[in-house]
Order: structure tokens, then sequence, then C-alpha cells
């Protein structure tokens, strides 16, 4: 059987850097928690269940272009790139590309480091061939990539929609920090997610089967392990919607009753209704995707949609200094 090389870098701690950032946004007028912790072990698994979801298309939608286009998509990119899989999860993605792309080396990134580790793991053994790393970092901040990470023909692969998670300003920042780690042959690989019908987007983010709501409230478990909190679960209900004024998904939990809350360094007051905003995913029209990453410096090369277009993937190529 096959062993995942030992090189592993940077695994997350509840540093003290963790404990002032969830001190501060909870204290906030408006009080939030970064989508970054929604994504431990056990949300990891949620949101592998979230993906399977009749309601929730951005999965199955953007596997269908890479089905229908894969092809195309290849002969664009070519062989024996360094993929780098930013906000890997289970690698699954990265894993269904490898026959058409055939990467030279695999570096998946992400937050939750045993998560990870056990999915690289897994993928090791079907492609011994591929050198594989993997990289337990909060990429929201800034990319830390280390000398195992090739520098040339870097791709990185950014699927999901994720870049969502972003506002716009914080999306050009993040997409020009990736183009600074990349050569004049580096490109980048996105999934984005255009704006659609309000219903389709609710119904997406506030299944039936509460799988995300389940989702949603873990991360206040999670608080609790990382600060010392002692939310209880019990007391909050999830709430998804569309905001069409600022063209984004929001998720919030929302306070049951009067309550609350206490964490290592702090404390703070609920009253019931009022509710900790959780997380953002912008939705963009073409256009405006195409335009986010020639602000951030890259050359969009190819667009590719689903015949419904409520989805695009787009490959563009750094732009030479």
């Amino acid at each position: 059987m096959p062993t995942l090389p030992q090189n592993d870098f940077g695994r997350a701690h509840a540093s003290a850097d963790v404990l002032a950032e969830l001190g501060e946004s909870l204290s906030a007028r408006d009080a939030a928690i970064s989508p970054k912790f929604l994504y431990d072990a056990l949300g990891c698994k949620l949101f592998e269940s979230i993906c399977e979801l009749a309601e929730y298309y951005p999965t199955r939608t953007e596997a269908s272009i890479f089905a229908r286009h894969g092809a195309d998509i290849a002969r664009a990119i070519g062989a024996g790139s360094a993929m780098l899989d930013l906000g890997a999860g289970n690698c699954a993605k990265a894993a269904s590309l490898f026959s058409l792309l055939h990467p030279s080396q695999y570096v998946a990134i992400d937050i939750s480091h045993d998560f990870l580790r056990e999915s690289v793991e897994r993928l090791h053994q079907r492609f011994p061939h591929i050198e594989m790393n993997l990289l337990s970092q909060d990429f929201s901040n800034g990319l830390a990539l280390p000398a195992f990470v090739r520098k040339e023909r870097r791709l990185f692969f950014y699927p999901g929609s994720s870049i969502g998670n972003f506002t716009p300003e914080q999306a050009t920042l993040f997409l020009r920090r990736a183009r600074a780690q990349c050569d004049a042959d580096g490109a980048l690989l996105i999934g984005i997610d255009l704006v659609k019908d309000s219903a389709v987007l609710d119904a997406a983010y506030d299944d039936a089967l509460g799988v995300t709501a389940a989702f949603n409230l873990n991360v206040l478990r999670h608080v609790n392990h990382l600060a010392g909190a002692d939310f209880d679960v019990r007391q909050w209900r999830h709430r998804g919607f569309f905001n069409a004024a600022d063209s984004r998904v929001e998720m919030h939990l929302e306070a049951r009753e009067d309550l609350t809350v206490n964490w290592q360094g702090g404390t703070r007051r609920f009253a019931r209704g009022q509710s900790i905003h959780t997380e953002n995913s912008y939705k963009y029209k073409q256009s405006a995707a195409v335009g986010l990453l020639e602000q951030a410096g890259f050359q969009t090369m190819n667009v590719w949609t689903d015949p419904d277009a409520w989805f695009a993937v787009i490959y563009a190529r750094a732009v030479k200094a």
C-alpha cells in the first residue's frame, strides 16, 4: 500500500489569533462567525451531504460542465501542471479531473487538517503515480506556499463557487494573492455561481431535510471547542436566504430566546431574534465574473457554462509581468 509523503505543512490550532478573531467577530455590533469555521471534521462531512441534496444545484451543475466540456478544458490547460486545490475537502472534485489534466503534482489545501489528511491518504492509494502533498492552513488571509510546492506551471483550482464567500473586494484581493504566487506560466481554474431565480437560491441554502441547518448550527459546537464557549445549539435556528440587493445568499443563526453566551475572554447577551451572520455566497453575472479575474491580474482564456447558465467554470492565465 502506498504511503503518503510526510510533508504536510502548517497544521491549524486554536491559536491566540483564532481566539482573538472569534472574540472580535462575536463582540461586533453585528455578530458574525467566519465561514471558515464551518469546516471542522463534522462540518466537512455535513457539507458532503449537502452536495448530494436535490436542492443544492452547484455541485452537480459544475460537475456537468466538467463532464460536457472536459476535453476542451484539458486542451486549454495541458498536462503536467502543479495542481493546487484550494479548499480541497474530500479532494473528490480534483480527483475527477486527474484523468483529464494529468497533473504531475497535487497539493490539497484546506483548514481542517485531520479530514484533509484522511482524504489525501485515500486519494494517494488510487493515484500513486502523482506526487501528493497536503497543506493545512487558513488561506483566506494569504497563501504561504512551502518549498515542496513546484513553482513551474502552478494551476490554482478553486471549484464550487467558494470565491462567493468573499465580498467582491475581498475576492479581488484574494485572487491577486494567488496571482502573485504564479510565474508567467501559472493559471487559475475556478467555479463561479451565477445569478438566477431567488427561489432556486433560497431552496439551495435552506433544504427541506435540514442538512444545511445542521451544517450551520455545527459551527457553534466548533466555536465551543475552539474558544471554550458555551453555545447551546438548541437555542438557535438556521436562516438562509437570497439578498437580491447585494446579490448574495446569506446564512445566519437566529436566537430562539433571550440568552447569554460566554467564551474565553468574553461574553455577550443575545435577544430573541438577534442573529449571528455565518456566511455569504455572492452570485455573479458572467461579465462581472470575468471582470473580477481580470482585475486580479488574470487573462480570461475560456468560459464554460451549463445550458441554463446557472454556473460558470473559467480557465484564466496569469498576465505576464
